[in-house]
């Protein structure tokens, strides 16, 4: 259909403004446009009142970026749980949310008849060593006196080996335990790795069951560096590799981060894809548990590219169009277009990249086509 412009809402609303009428010449310049298919008459007065932003389509440069929201959580590789791991009751806490600990520092001390077989078991397996030490000692000094046979101290050596097995799997029951020392009927529980406690659920007198479901007493993380964690839509993803840059954004704050996994795989509850970027942390100003925005930049895929802002792309007719800038005011370009960056679009076709294009409010453009359309089917 052959469109023109002869009267947009958009002129009457000038002209209201004015008031007055429009001027001959924009009538005369109307009528010279008629016969043009897809053309707006517009004075640079009436686009700038229109407040239409026209810009150039970006050629070339980075691939655009994919924003989205994303969380801040400890790195799973320098996180780890302290649970009791006996039934018992919890006498003695020595730190409390937030302390910074040291790898063997004591966390608390735990009161168990468990942990006093365990202790009880230890000491049995040591007497019962010292005590086949010696029978071989003395069997062994008889035997170089000619008053014990071999076969007496070959079983006496036997017995000793026993006695340091027995030994052995009594101590590695307290280590299994959770225990790295204490006494009697005491374990006591310590810190597995230097860092901060992140979560403490122990409370002083606390019992825990041989069958209770949660038996957490501290998380403790080192802080130095936190996981980012994305989760990226599948076409994202497949653009996004290991070692590309993440801003990541927070108010007043930001920093880079850098992806150090993609998800193989879609998670079965959000059906996205879920990736880690690696924040460095060292100064402290980020923490576990904040919601952050993450940026990651995209290589470009050739230097010929051509992306235009979303804002500029309409759909007329059926057609997806961007309005480029003419003499007389716009004319509706056909373009086809590739994948989306944020707020940029791939233009794979349409364009040259030289044109000036209606960015912000482009819609007004798009609205005059469709009055004009109207007013010559009347």
């Amino acid at each position: 259909m052959k469109l023109i412009i002869a009267a947009l809402p958009l002129l009457f609303a000038l002209g209201a403004c004015s008031g007055g009428s429009q001027p001959a010449e924009n009538h005369a310049e109307a009528e010279a446009a008629h016969g043009e298919e897809g053309i707006v008459t517009l004075t640079p007065q009436q686009i700038a009142t229109a407040g239409i932003e026209i810009v150039s389509p970006t050629i070339g440069g980075n691939g655009g970026t994919i924003e989205l929201p994303a969380l801040l959580e400890s790195d799973p590789q320098a996180t780890r749980i302290v649970a009791a791991t006996v039934p018992g009751r919890i006498v003695e806490l020595r730190h409390n949310l937030g302390d910074s600990v040291r790898a063997g520092e004591t966390l608390a001390v735990l009161e168990s008849r468990e942990a006093a077989g365990l202790q009880a078991e230890v000491q049995r397996a040591l007497a019962a060593l010292e005590l086949a030490r010696s029978t071989l000692a003395r069997d062994e000094a008889l035997y170089a006196k000619g008053f014990r046979p071999l076969r007496e101290v070959e079983i006496s050596r036997a017995a000793a080996k026993q006695a340091q097995v027995a030994l052995r799997l009594a101590r590695q029951q307290v280590a299994a335990s959770g225990a790295r020392g204490g006494s009697d009927n005491r374990i006591v529980i310590r810190a597995p790795i230097s860092g901060r406690i992140i979560a403490r659920t122990a409370v002083l007198g606390q019992n825990f069951a041989a069958d209770a479901a949660d038996t957490e007493l501290f998380r403790i993380a080192r802080l130095d560096e936190l996981s980012v964690t994305l989760s990226l839509s599948p076409a994202d993803a497949g653009r996004v590799r290991p070692g590309m840059t993440v801003v990541v954004t927070a108010p007043g704050r930001s920093r880079p981060a850098r992806i150090s996994f993609v998800s193989p795989a879609l998670d079965a509850e959000t059906r996205q894809v879920p990736a880690i970027a690696m924040l460095d942390n060292r100064s402290g100003q980020w923490r576990v548990g904040e919601p952050v925005t993450a940026s990651i930049q995209l290589a470009g895929s050739s230097g010929s590219t051509i992306q235009v802002p979303s804002t500029a792309v309409q759909t007329v007719e059926g057609k997806t169009v961007v309005f480029v800038r003419t003499e007389a005011g716009f004319r509706a370009v056909p373009v086809t277009l590739g994948r989306q960056d944020g707020a940029m679009v791939v233009v794979t076709a349409g364009l040259t990249g030289r044109e000036r294009i209606a960015a912000a409010n482009s819609f007004t453009l798009k609205s005059a086509l469709g009055a004009a359309e109207a007013g010559h089917e009347d």
